[in-house]
Formats: structure tokens, C-alpha cells, sequence
């Protein structure tokens, strides 16, 4: 499964929004007052203003709600580090990994050694959550009724002719701790909002060639979205680079040239 990101859903009106509490701060408006004469022009000169001052509250007035899916949760773990949002993330309680997708990294993919040694891993790793997720959900059944009786397979092919409701149950119950023994490389799936100002600051860190491949892709995917719906507030908006010199010093790529042409600088 490839890295998919949706723009699900934004604040109305972004720039104009930002343009008006931009417009507050500096004018003696009144709040009946604000929007107007802020036709395209003024909203873009009052969006430009800030960018050139470095004002950037205003900006948190405007918000953003993506779908992401076909990441690893390596990649989500690192994504919840961004603390100002918001996430709802797909639950390995409630959604069985008893056939689990997963990522393979693409360094790993061009390695034949390494991609047989990755992929037979997995399997070991999906037959031993199914072992261990059907041995609790038998001794569940068991526990509940103490008239069931054969095989792990057997207790729960009766049981889920008989009682689907509790065969339910006692799998999600199951599911708690037999999702232990799932990879990072399981894929997952999230939905998660952020407000204009913590999203730039996640593109400057995170479009940067030196942020790990899945999440980079996360965010460019994530940056071109918002520039359709909002081309002024994120012109200058990716790596540190783009607006000048790159910030990681020492650490740098050496290819800030060719990031540069990537944003359309």
C-alpha cells in the first residue's frame, strides 16, 4: 500500500481568516469592521505583512484536517510528536491484525537478502498473532462457558456459530494482547488536524531531507494539499532551506539547491 494523504476538510476561507485577525492587530477596526475591503489583494498584502515580521498567531486561527493511510506505525510515532494537533488513529484493539499489511522499506526492497529475510519475518510474526490471539479467545470462551470443549479452532467455530456477539468479544479482548507481537511495519491509518502555524513549523522539519523517507513523504504530500487552498499562507512554507539557509548546520544534506527546485524556489 502506497503513502496516500486526503485534505478532508479546512476552515473556510483561510487567508481571509487570517487576514482579518492580521487586520485587528493592526488597525483601530472594529470586529463589525474586519472583513471589510479585504478583497483578494488586501488579504494577500496583509498575509505577506506577517510572513515578513515573523507574526505568526494569526496564522492559528485557520485549521486543516487530513486523512493519512499506508504509513507504518514507525511513522505515526514519530507524526504524534507533533504535539499541537489533533489524531484519531486506527485501533489494534478493535481491528484484528490477523492479516496485517505492512511497509517495506525501500532500502530493504532493493536488497534481495535482506527483502527474503524482512518478509519471512513477517510471516513468522502473523502466524504467532493468530496462535496467540486464538488461544486467549478459546480460553476466554472456555472461562465463559465451560461446556465448550476441543481444540482452540474448534471452541471458536462453535462459539461463533452459536454466540457471535460474545465470539466477537472475547476476539477483541484477544486483540489487546496479542497486538504486542505486531512490527512497526504494520500500516495504520489516522486522521489529524493542525493549525496553520504548527503545520508550518511540521513542514520545516519534516519536508527536510534529513527527516526519515515515510514521514517526508507524509509531508510533502501534506504541504501540497494546503498550497492549493491557501497558495499565500504556505508560499515560503517546507525545509528551513527554501526561505534561506538550512538550519541543520553540520548536519545539512549539502542539497539545498536541488530542495529548492523540488518547492519551486
Amino acid at each position: 500500500m502506497s503513502i496516500k494523504v486526503t485534505l478532508l476538510n479546512h476552515t473556510p476561507n483561510p487567508e481571509k481568516t487570517i487576514a482579518m485577525a492580521a487586520k485587528l492587530c493592526y488597525s483601530a477596526s472594529d470586529i463589525d469592521d474586519i472583513k471589510s475591503g479585504l478583497d483578494e489583494e488586501k488579504t494577500t498584502a496583509f498575509l505577506e505583512m506577517l510572513n515578513g515580521l515573523g507574526h505568526a498567531s494569526p496564522t492559528e486561527h485557520v485549521c486543516f484536517t487530513f486523512g493519512i493511510e499506508g504509513i507504518s506505525r514507525a511513522c505515526s510515532h514519530q507524526l504524534v510528536r507533533h504535539r499541537i494537533a489533533s489524531y484519531s488513529q486506527q485501533s489494534q484493539r478493535y481491528v484484528d491484525g490477523n492479516k496485517f499489511e505492512y511497509v517495506t522499506p525501500p532500502e530493504i526492497e532493493k536488497n534481495a537478502k535482506a527483502h527474503k529475510a524482512y518478509d519471512e519475518l513477517i510471516s513468522l510474526q502473523t502466524k504467532a498473532y493468530t496462535q496467540i490471539r486464538d488461544a486467549l479467545a478459546a480460553q476466554y470462551a472456555r472461562d465463559y462457558d465451560k461446556t465448550l470443549s476441543g481444540t482452540d479452532e474448534e471452541v471458536l467455530e462453535q462459539l461463533k456459530n452459536e454466540n457471535k456477539a460474545s465470539y466477537s468479544a472475547f476476539i477483541k479482548k484477544a486483540n489487546e494482547d496479542a497486538r504486542f507481537i505486531l512490527p512497526n511495519a504494520c500500516t495504520t491509518k489516522l486522521v489529524c488536524t493542525f493549525n496553520a502555524r504548527s503545520l508550518n513549523n511540521f513542514f520545516a522539519i519534516r519536508c527536510c531531507n534529513r527527516a526519515q523517507w515515510e514521514i517526508r513523504e507524509v509531508a510533502y504530500q501534506m504541504l501540497m494539499l494546503v498550497k492549493e487552498v491557501a497558495p499565500t499562507l504556505f508560499k515560503d512554507s517546507g525545509p528551513s532551506c527554501v526561505r534561506g539557509a538550512c538550519a541543520e548546520g553540520k548536519m545539512s544534506c549539502g542539497k539545498a539547491q536541488e530542495v529548492r527546485k523540488k518547492y519551486g524556489k
